[in-house]
């Protein structure tokens, strides 16, 4: 059995491999390696290791954990915990690590499980607004996170030629509004265009009129050559 250091130990190993989420330590006095995490790697954000060490640096690091998984042992160590320069435990009683524990245990990602419901109620809940519970089995709490059930394909269906046919008919409205737009237009025009010809029409019967007045005034007078030749003709007729 190789000699593994003692739990929460600290020891200055080497960087064996750099991989984009952490880095491989060489345990000194055994064959093992153990795995730094980017996210023990330094108090800040780190998102690619390789730019906090490299292949061959010598490093101070805590060893945080033993696990068996696969009938295989992992240990995980830390860097950010240790003074890089000195050696020191930055955390003797180990209360960042507790910290970082819960966080992981409070934020796992459960987005990739399914939920499903067996019974579904056709009614409405007037605590959250969903639907398939009743407000007294509402586990919904005030600020948080709603849920409701996820319609089926058919539904889905359905709902998409009930939005065509909406469309459709939004359409036919528009088409029919610019129709009766255009008809009105058109009367107006024609409004206007028999407005002006009965104007023209006005104007040149009034023109009209007014020689027709003086001739009536010239044919009740008769003119002076007219008359002279009235007499002429008295005059050329013989006497019995």
């Amino acid at each position: 059995m190789e000699a593994l250091p003692e739990l929460y130990s600290i020891f200055q190993g080497e960087v064996a491999t750099v991989t984009e989420y952490g880095a491989f330590i060489k345990i000194p006095g055994c064959r093992r390696q153990g795995l730094v995490h980017k996210t023990h790697m330094s108090a800040c954000r780190v998102d690619k290791p390789s730019e906090i060490v490299d292949v061959g640096d010598k490093v101070w690091v805590k060893l945080i954990r033993k696990e068996m998984k696969d009938d295989k042992l992992k240990l995980s160590l830390s860097m950010k915990v240790v003074n890089q320069g000195t050696g020191k435990d930055l955390d003797p009683n180990n209360v960042s690590l507790d910290q970082d524990e819960r966080k992981k245990r409070m934020f796992r990602d459960y987005t990739s499980q399914k939920i499903t419901l067996e019974a579904v109620l056709n009614t409405v809940c007037k605590k959250c607004g969903c639907k398939g519970h009743f407000a007294k089995e509402c586990f919904v709490q005030p600020g948080g996170t709603k849920y409701s059930l996820i319609p089926e394909e058919e539904e889905e269906e359905v709902a998409a030629a009930g939005h065509e046919r909406d469309k459709k008919t939004s359409l036919a409205d528009d088409s029919s509004k610019k129709r009766k737009k255009e008809k009105k237009k058109k009367k107006k025009h024609k409004n206007k265009q028999s407005s002006e010809s009965d104007s023209d029409s006005s104007d040149s019967d009034s023109d009209g009129a007014q020689p027709a007045s003086k001739r009536t005034k010239h044919s009740g007078k008769p003119s002076k050559a007219q008359k002279k030749k009235k007499k002429k003709k008295h005059k050329k007729k013989p006497r019995d």
